[in-house]
């Protein structure tokens, strides 16, 4: 077993303190506001860290066309005066070594931004991809109409008391931004924004509630995990999980993050606590099990896996189908799960719209002495209550609907497929719409069981995936629950990681029941997993296989036919069984899964 190599910070964790910053303000005058059409005819731009400037840079350029009357008169800038300049290919140049990799400020930042990237293809010049600040973005936050009229740089230069009055000339509107921009940072600072990524970051929306809460992320650590925001009682308040848990927390107290409840659920928190995993199946997982056990009021989903619906075929005489929340091994047929009782209630309703069984529920003698209903007369049931179908009829009957739920429902589709041609060929859609969402709920919980039962039926997978750096992602799976994993070095020794997998994996008891011995949700989380690219069984101890013809390709038909979501397959070429492959062809009727 490995544990996961410490991660040195980076300053994108620590945050650059802004006196530590070198900016580069800038400024451009053009002949007009439209980047691909028009020329930059005057560069200026400032440079300064830490309150102190560094150097300045200003130019003229000589756009290599007449300058429109009206920017004349706005900016001062006349032809004559770009005459004897630099043109593009030699300013430009110039200007892109002066600013090296400092931050890059601007008035309005798109378009100044925007016209030296256009620039930059022209001359097959690669844009150094400096970080950006708008001080229009900023000013929009910090200044109140009450203090200006608007966000212009004019209005700004009286609210700062610039030392140089803007006049749409570059470098004096490059020095009036400096002021500018010194004066948000000083008003941000009093609000706890102290380092470059925060000033990028920074909106209003993040009240200052949340920015005081930074904290709780400095001595989190940057490796893939769970994070648990925890109140002052030390009840979960939020589960999640990340590749990064110090930067995914980081986001909470940023603009990034947009919903409102998150930022309800930052004023209580007092506490994150993380959870390292080794792969990020396992942090899924955790996931799923830490929301299920403590039921965070701030998660949404996963809350309660015990809710999940599944439709069962009663195992009597004259079976029916119910909507049940437990499966037990009682003999009866179940499909599953459901996530609401909506969806479990139209795959019952496909069922009997094509199959004769009853749809009454209390329980039938075999001596026929009850009363038929309107179904029976409707030639929607046998009536078997009166007598007029034996046990043994009706058990052909009950058959298809067993073999429909446990995943070989070609005759059921079949059936349903020539009752939609008709109501679509009699123009009545709104119906055949109808049986269309009742096939689809039908066959997507008919697939969702067959892929889960040959998984919660083996009592050991070991299975892998390639990592990054050119290891192994070992996890080992019983009965459908994950029970560990591990991660192998390139060119170690596998098998001693392997065997270190097995020993310490959890033990996981056969469960009672023909399900997994996990929520449905976390075997599906497995699959989906196991169903990757790249990933390859190591090792069973079991079958796993899926009939041809099954409701997993009747599924993958449907939603594509439907325009729905594919379920992706499984392509090995192989069907694993005990703990030796069998190739597909030698069991009729099984392809891999």
């Amino acid at each position: 077993m490995t544990t996961p190599a410490p991660i040195q910070s980076t300053f994108d964790d620590l945050g650059t303190p802004l006196a530590e910053v070198t900016f580069v303000v800038l400024d451009l005058e053009t002949t007009g506001g439209s980047a691909t059409e028009c020329q930059i005819t005057e560069i200026g731009a400032v440079k300064v860290r830490g309150g102190e400037v560094l150097g300045e840079f200003q130019t003229l350029v000589n756009p290599g066309e007449p300058i429109p009357a009206f920017i004349s008169v706005l900016t001062g800038i006349t032809d004559p005066m770009v005459a004897s300049a630099p043109h593009i290919g030699s300013a430009l140049p110039a200007f892109l070594e002066f600013i090296g990799d400092a931050v890059l400020v601007a008035h309005n930042a798109r378009f100044d931004i925007t016209f030296l990237k256009v620039n930059c293809e022209r001359l097959q010049l690669p844009w150094p991809g400096n970080a950006v600040l708008d001080t229009v973005h900023l000013a929009r936050q910090l200044v109140t109409r009450d203090e200006a009229p608007n966000h212009k740089l004019s209005s700004l230069a009286r609210v700062f008391s610039t030392r140089v009055t803007p006049d749409h000339r570059a470098l004096h509107d490059a020095q009036a931004t400096v002021d500018v921009l010194h004066g948000l940072i000083e008003r941000v600072g009093n609000l706890g924004v102290h380092t470059v990524e925060e000033l990028r970051s920074y909106t209003s929306r993040v009240t200052p509630g949340q920015r005081r809460k930074r904290f709780l992320a400095d001595n989190l650590p940057s490796a893939p995990g769970v994070y648990v925001f925890k109140d002052e009682r030390g009840e979960p308040l939020y589960v999640g999980t990340s590749i990064d848990i110090k930067r995914r927390v980081r986001n909470y107290f940023t603009a990034s993050e947009h919903r409102t409840r998150m930022a309800e659920m930052v004023g209580l928190a007092t506490s994150v606590t993380p959870i390292v995993c080794r792969t990020t199946l396992e942090a899924q997982v955790r996931e799923l099990r830490l929301i299920a056990q403590h039921k965070p009021r701030y998660n949404r989903r996963s809350r309660h896996p015990e809710r999940a619906l599944w439709v069962k075929l009663t195992a009597e005489p004259f079976p029916r189908l119910s909507i049940v929340r437990r499966v037990m091994d009682d003999g009866a047929t179940y499909a599953g799960p459901f996530g609401s009782r909506a969806i479990a209630e139209q795959a019952v309703a496909a069922v009997h719209e094509v199959v004769p069984l009853r749809q009454c529920t209390k329980r039938l003698s075999t001596k026929g002495t009850g009363t038929a209903c309107a179904l029976a007369e409707m030639g929607r049931c046998g009536a078997p209550c009166e007598g007029r179908q034996s046990p043994d009829d009706y058990a052909t009957v009950a058959q298809r609907v067993a073999d429909a739920l446990r995943g070989d429902c070609h005759e059921v589709l079949e059936a349903l497929a020539e009752r939609l041609d008709r109501l679509a060929t009699d123009e009545r859609f709104e119906d055949a719409a109808v049986v269309r969402d009742r096939m689809l709920s039908l066959v997507r919980a008919a697939a969702r069981a067959q892929r889960m039962a040959p998984l919660a039926a083996s009592p050991e997978i070991v299975a892998a995936a390639p990592t990054p750096a050119g290891g192994w992602e070992f996890t080992c799976v019983r009965y459908g629950r994950f029970a560990g994993a591990t991660v192998c070095p390139p060119r170690a020794d596998t098998r001693t990681y392997l065997a270190a997998l097995r020993d310490s994996a959890e033990h996981v008891a056969r469960p009672d029941a023909p399900v997994p011995a996990a929520t449905p949700e976390e075997t599906e989380k497995i699959l989906r997993w196991l169903e990757q690219p790249g990933v390859r069984v190591v090792d069973i101890d079991g079958v796993w296989v899926c009939p041809v013809g099954g409701a997993v390709g009747a599924q993958a038909a449907l939603d594509a036919t439907f325009d729905r979501s594919d379920v992706p397959g499984f392509e090995e070429s192989t069907t694993w069984r005990g703990r030796r492959p069998v190739r597909v062809g030698s069991d009729p009727g099984l392809r891999a899964m």
